[in-house]
């Protein structure tokens, strides 16, 4: 027969490593519920996200939306369209001769698409460890214990909120003249959309484009994913600030390049 209190000596006498195997294993989110937790749960996702940092799923997944996005665009639109407008309403095309123009326009809607894919397949991981290569120095900065590769699968997980941009950009898309879609800024959920393009300031409307919901919805997330990987090192504050600086710069350096281009 057996002896408890024997049993209870045998538990007491068990090294630290021999108890942690008889304890039950965190085996974490599966990748289909980080994907959905993005969404509903964040701060849960993001913490099992810094424990566990992986990237591939959700890099795949957004890579191949903007492959698809691509495709569509230039069976339905057209690169042509795009470049068109652009031309048309540049104020140095417009120092052009018309054949000069037309040329332009012809060169740029044949080496569009090429673009379009290498924005997909490059422009997409490499942004994102660019983007994460600055984020993790801020936090350094900040005596944050995050590694690179927590923070980079942080840009990508938080980058999953494309997938809705996208799917909405597309019903768009096929809902509207082709002669009226605009791929730069498809969908009306940014102060750009209240600007005519043809008629405002450069600078403006690409600021005014730049404060947008997903935008905003992405700053968000990032903030929490390196709140989560940073623990009581980084409050939210600090990690929402250390995302919105180097956005804000982005933001004013790329509006400042356009109303030099205008």
């Amino acid at each position: 027969m057996l002896n408890p209190r024997r049993l209870e000596y045998n538990r007491a006498d068990m090294t630290p490593e021999q108890s942690s195997t008889m304890e039950p294993q965190h085996t974490g989110m599966s990748e289909i519920s980080r994907l959905t937790g993005v969404f509903f749960v964040p701060t849960r996702t993001f913490e099992d996200v810094a424990r566990r940092p992986s990237f591939i799923v959700p890099l795949a997944l957004v890579i191949l939306a903007s492959l698809v996005y691509t495709v569509l665009y230039s069976q339905h639109v057209g690169w042509e369209r795009m470049i068109r407008h652009q031309v048309e309403t540049s104020t140095r095309a417009a120092q052009a001769t018309p054949e000069q123009r037309e040329q332009q326009i012809q060169i740029g809607a044949r080496f569009a698409p090429f673009f379009g894919y290498a924005i997909s397949f490059v422009g997409v991981p490499v942004g994102n460890l660019v983007a994460a290569a600055f984020l993790l120095a801020i936090v350094k900065i900040m005596s944050a214990p995050i590694r690179l590769k927590q923070v980079y699968a942080v840009m990508c997980y938080s980058g999953v909120v494309g997938l809705v941009f996208i799917i909405l950009a597309i019903v768009v898309m096929f809902l509207k003249n082709p002669d009226d879609f605009d791929i730069r800024n498809p969908l009306a959920f940014n102060a750009g959309a209240l600007m005519d393009p043809a008629t405002s300031s450069k600078f403006l409307y690409s600021l005014a484009s730049a404060i947008d919901v997903f935008a905003f919805w992405k700053i968000y997330l990032i903030a929490v994913g390196l709140k989560a990987a940073g623990g009581k090192s980084l409050s939210f504050a600090g990690a929402l600030l250390a995302v919105l600086i180097p956005w804000a710069i982005w933001v004013l350096c790329a509006a400042a390049l356009a109303g030099l281009g205008s």
